[in-house]
């Protein structure tokens, strides 16, 4: 079997552009976001590793206020100078 070739002639249509200044405002445009997108990347990346050092420092002051509680039970503290009341607690009706 023999295969029979088609050739198709294509019209040339006129090639429209817009003018070099509206290019250069347009890839300039594109530019900046994707710039903005680079930066938006590396906040979100920056913000999850600070939720994690969050985490570790709260979990930190919760080990050391349960340290504080053994010693010295329940008691509120001047964050000032370090004095502390002791939290009276409520008695329990029957």
């Amino acid at each position: 079997m023999e295969k029979v070739l088609k050739t198709v002639e294509v019209e040339s249509k006129e090639v429209k552009s817009i003018t070099e200044d509206q290019l250069k405002a347009i890839q300039d445009h594109q530019q900046k976001l994707s710039a903005l997108l680079v930066d938006i990347g590396f906040l979100e990346a920056k913000k999850m590793e600070v939720l994690g050092m969050h985490a570790e420092a709260s979990k930190e002051m919760n080990e050391t206020k349960a340290e504080l509680e053994k010693e010295y039970g329940a008691v509120n503290i001047d964050l000032k100078d370090g004095s502390y009341t002791v939290i009276e607690e409520a008695p329990v009706e029957k």
